[in-house]
């Protein structure tokens, strides 16, 4: 299966469990890598045989500046179930970071892989 990855996606919403962290939002930075069979992009050069990468975006965008998850396993989950919307993509890789969340720690992640199977 071929893959495309969109990297370091740093965005902001509200995740965490504690007071503060319902009140302010923080910063997550996201990982996707989104399996497909683009032999027939590769073949053809047109985009309507490819995952339209940036429309993703967008809506992974809108999906986590508006989200309220306690927890970044949910909202890795949310972010699974918007990629695999997605027609041609079977299979997703999520991996979701908090910076800052451990003292003594750069990161704190999770980070899961879901498929079309699992719905």
């Amino acid at each position: 299966m071929d893959r495309i990855v969109i990297r370091d996606l740093s965005l902001r919403c509200i995740i965490g469990i504690d007071d503060r962290e319902r009140r302010e939002k923080q910063d997550v930075v996201i990982q996707v890598t989104m399996h497909a069979d683009l032999s027939e992009a590769c073949r053809t050069d047109e985009m309507t045989r490819t995952v339209d990468y940036r429309a993703v975006k967008k809506r992974l965008v809108r999906l986590v500046e508006h989200s309220q998850f306690l927890l970044i396993e949910a909202l890795a989950e949310a972010i699974a179930r918007s990629c695999l919307e997605t027609e041609r993509v079977q299979r997703v890789d999520v991996l979701v970071e908090k910076p800052g969340a451990l003292r003594f720690a750069r990161t704190v992640g999770v980070e899961l892989t879901r498929t079309r199977a699992d719905e």
